[in-house]
């Protein structure tokens, strides 16, 4: 019961490859594919053409206790508030303000610190009581379409779930999962004056055309 193993067979998402899952669980390369190969030795994942998936589901929920007992035990640190969704084994996206750090590469922070760090990630409707039992058993604060007031939850990291009916897009950057680039331009220029610094970044990144309807055109040279 090894915490990294664990790590690695709750993070596989049937076709990830071995890049991918080092990502997510911000672990090397080399360290993770060492580790896959010892689970595929034991039959707990496969490796396949289609890329891995677990065979032994039953070890992965012993393993999802584990970890669950590990980080309800202290408190959760900013790196590893990154970490933890990938846990869940369900479909999210980075949104909102992290929608906006993740397309920066981190270059953008807004309205949140060490003592109040929310996460905003979409989710399905239909997963949303799901989503806050897997926060309940990380012993992490997650609520629903508005971030509280930091006074209402425990620790510093915490979740905003918003959900959708209607499904939504990833892309993946840097190894995390996010709503599509023009769909992250979209929430920033709703907000313009709080985002101006990062829609700057993204627009010399990306060469992006900012819509002249809001107030002001941005295009890189």
């Amino acid at each position: 019961m090894d915490p990294t193993a664990a790590k690695v067979v709750l993070a596989i998402q049937r076709g990830d490859s071995i890049n991918r899952v080092a990502s997510k669980v911000d672990i090397s390369y080399s360290w993770v594919y060492d580790w896959v190969e010892r689970l595929e030795d034991t039959n707990i994942i496969a490796n396949t053409d289609s890329g891995l998936r677990v065979v032994d589901h039953e070890l992965r929920q012993q393993y999802a206790e584990l970890m669950g007992a590990l980080y309800s035990r202290d408190s959760i640190s900013q790196e590893e508030a990154y970490i933890i969704p990938h846990f869940a084994g369900m479909a999210f996206a980075y949104t909102e303000i992290d929608a906006a750090y993740v397309w920066t590469h981190g270059g953008y922070q807004l309205a949140r610190d060490h003592e109040d760090y929310p996460v905003f990630i979409a989710v399905h409707q239909r997963d949303v009581d799901r989503w806050l039992a897997f926060f309940q058993q990380y012993g992490v604060d997650a609520t629903v379409g508005e971030r509280p007031d930091p006074r209402a939850v425990n620790g510093s990291v915490h979740y905003v779930l918003f959900p959708t009916t209607d499904g939504f897009d990833i892309e993946w950057v840097d190894g995390n999962p996010v709503i599509p680039l023009a769909d992250a331009v979209d929430q920033m220029v709703a907000n313009r004056p709080a985002f101006e610094p990062a829609l700057e970044i993204l627009t010399e990144e990306y060469d992006l055309d900012i819509d002249a309807s809001h107030h002001s055109t941005t295009t890189a040279d």
